[in-house]
């Protein structure tokens, strides 16, 4: 006989034990020590017992052991290993930048070790970095996925401590007050957490300080993790840099003209004069509170956000088994209760089963949109399961949703039938099952603004909803050749398109269009002879609706005339 259970969500606050397995999951939580209640003073001896210059919040505050990592090369990294999927991972002493969009044209967002070598400074402009270092290689940053990374670097971070949070785009900040015993003391503990990150392949720098402020500027500005007690914090920050008080370029810039260089140029003046100064200042630009966040005098808690829902459940066994598929249809069942009570649907699920011998083998399946239907689920996994080697058999089983997604409710005809794209959906994933994640494909927009590459295929299992800024309504014709057609210009005009051409040995005459619609090269991916385009509607006396466009322009130093070519038609 079996017992079906429901995996629960572990208390917040209920102690684990630690686990160095490797998942982007947290395994653990510590539990914050109990500090003994200071019995009370007598009232005729507390004026010589506490010290005045310490209120007893400062002292409670600077109890705190937070640790400040930052991530050098993060975005780099997952580009590196982007390319290497795409077999086009550069060489290394070749220089590689990532761009963003900035206010006068793209600057550099990150770099690697041989562009860094070569002197380009992230913030710069391309068009001067590429003056600077002819052998630049500039691609777009994936600002959204490096997000999305360091989200999930951040519950994975909680194997050492419950409360992580994100700390700006590069870094992470943990509270590991009473968890450090358990690694062996803080000097342990961050050898630990920095050598675990590098073999995920990430170099980070690591700092651990009584506040947020002084581990975020230890981390960056100061020695290889550094750990600093209460009592020598304002000696070991007051070296670092005004920038390390997390200030804005224009407020380091004012404290560098007068002459504040350094945290203890600005802890040395009056506080009385630096709260006249920055009165209204806000907060990120407000040296005084900053300096009192770095200093503990000034709360700045670690605020944890709350991990995404698990659902799991599972099926202990009294008795080894050699096949779990008699078991999966109501390990299907309750897992798609507790995801209809939650709201959500099931992207990817899998099944982990756990032999007598402690051999543990796991098999996925995933779903073109979030489903939560049993019957579903379990058409999925086909002859995937015959594939695990049972051994002496299996005695737990478990299955999870390890992507799960809001799931919307949709109104149903009378007969029961919905317009929702399930049965596309489910065709498809039935699809994947049999013939593999890579022989099902679909068409999706493609982050490009040129029309031969603006769309593409991409696997049905790789995509999610599609952006709304991709599939802006655009005039393109609903037929897109391959491959442009060129056309023999018989009578051109000084503007516009030209009033007759011969195109697949006919000629058309021009009777209307509109246009034009200026098309520029893709500059990261520039190539020798690229032009401008411009783009014209045209109808013909004869009814064929063209997109003709003129590959460049007269005057564009590239020295050829420009030439006509026809891209698509409108039926």
């Amino acid at each position: 006989m079996s017992r079906l259970t429901q995996l629960r969500v572990p208390d917040q606050d209920a102690p684990r034990a630690p686990n160095h397995a490797p998942g982007p999951g947290p395994l653990w939580r510590a539990v914050r020590p109990h500090r003994p209640t200071t019995p009370p003073v007598p009232a005729a001896r507390k004026a010589e017992t506490a010290p005045p210059e310490a209120p007893r919040t400062d002292r409670d505050a600077l109890q705190r052991r937070i640790v400040s990592i930052q991530f050098e090369d993060l975005a780099i990294a997952r580009w590196l290993r982007w390319a290497a999927g795409r077999q086009d991972a550069p060489p290394d002493d070749l220089p590689v930048a990532l761009s963003v969009e900035g206010p006068h044209g793209p600057v550099v967002h990150a770099v690697n070790r041989a562009a860094r070598m070569a002197g380009i400074q992230p913030g710069a402009r391309v068009v001067d970095m590429r003056a600077l270092c002819p052998a630049l290689r500039v691609a777009w940053a994936d600002t959204d996925g490096d997000r999305m990374a360091l989200e999930r670097l951040m519950l994975w971070a909680r194997r050492w401590c419950p409360w992580t949070a994100l700390d700006g785009d590069d870094g992470l900040v943990l509270d590991t007050t009473g968890s450090d015993h358990l690694w062996g003391g803080e000097a342990a503990l961050l050898r630990e957490i920095e050598g675990q990150f590098s073999l995920l392949g990430l170099s980070t720098r690591l700092a651990m300080a009584p506040t947020h402020g002084a581990a975020w500027a230890l981390a960056r500005f100061g020695p290889v993790r550094a750990v600093v007690t209460p009592e020598g914090l304002a000696q070991a920050t007051a070296p670092l840099p005004a920038r390390a008080l997390r200030l804005e370029a224009d407020t380091v810039l004012l404290l560098q003209r007068l002459g504040l260089k350094t945290i203890g140029d600005l802890a040395a003046v009056p506080r009385v004069s630096l709260a006249r100064r920055f009165a209204t200042t806000a907060l990120p630009q407000n040296p005084l509170a900053r300096l009192d966040q770095l200093q503990g005098r000034l709360p700045e808690p670690v605020n944890a956000e709350a991990e995404p829902p698990r659902f799991a459940v599972q099926a202990r066994l009294a008795e080894p088994v050699q096949d779990p598929t008699a078991y999966l249809p109501d390990l299907c069942k309750d897992l798609c209760d507790a995801l209809g009570a939650a709201g959500f649907g099931a992207r990817r699920v899998t099944v982990t089963v756990y032999r007598t011998d402690g051999e543990v083998s796991h098999v996925s399946a995933a779903t073109a949109r979030p489903s939560r239907d049993p019957a579903h689920l379990m058409r999925l996994w086909g002859d995937r399961l015959d594939r695990i080697d049972p051994g002496f058999g299996f005695d737990l089983i478990t299955l999870s949703a390890d992507m799960a997604e809001d799931m919307r409710q949709v109104q149903t005809w009378l007969d029961g039938r919905a317009d929702d794209g399930a049965q596309a959906a489910q065709l498809i994933d039935r699809l994947v099952a049999r013939l593999g994640h890579h022989a099902v494909q679909v068409p999706a927009p493609l982050p490009s603004h040129l029309p031969e590459r603006a769309a593409g295929w991409l696997p049905a299992m790789s995509l999610h909803d599609a952006d709304p800024a991709a599939l802006a309504a655009q005039d393109r014709p609903p037929c897109l050749f391959d491959h442009p057609e060129e056309i023999r210009v018989l009578y051109a005009v000084p503007e516009g398109p030209p009033a007759q051409f011969v195109w697949r040995k006919q000629t058309h005459r021009v009777t209307r269009f509109a246009g034009p619609e200026r098309i520029a090269p893709e500059w990261w991916n520039d190539r020798p002879g690229t032009r401008l385009r411009d783009y014209y509607r045209v109808e013909a006396q004869a009814g064929h609706r063209l997109w003709i466009y003129r590959d460049g322009v007269l005057g564009d130093e590239l020295g050829t005339v420009p030439r006509w070519f026809v891209h698509g038609c409108f039926g």
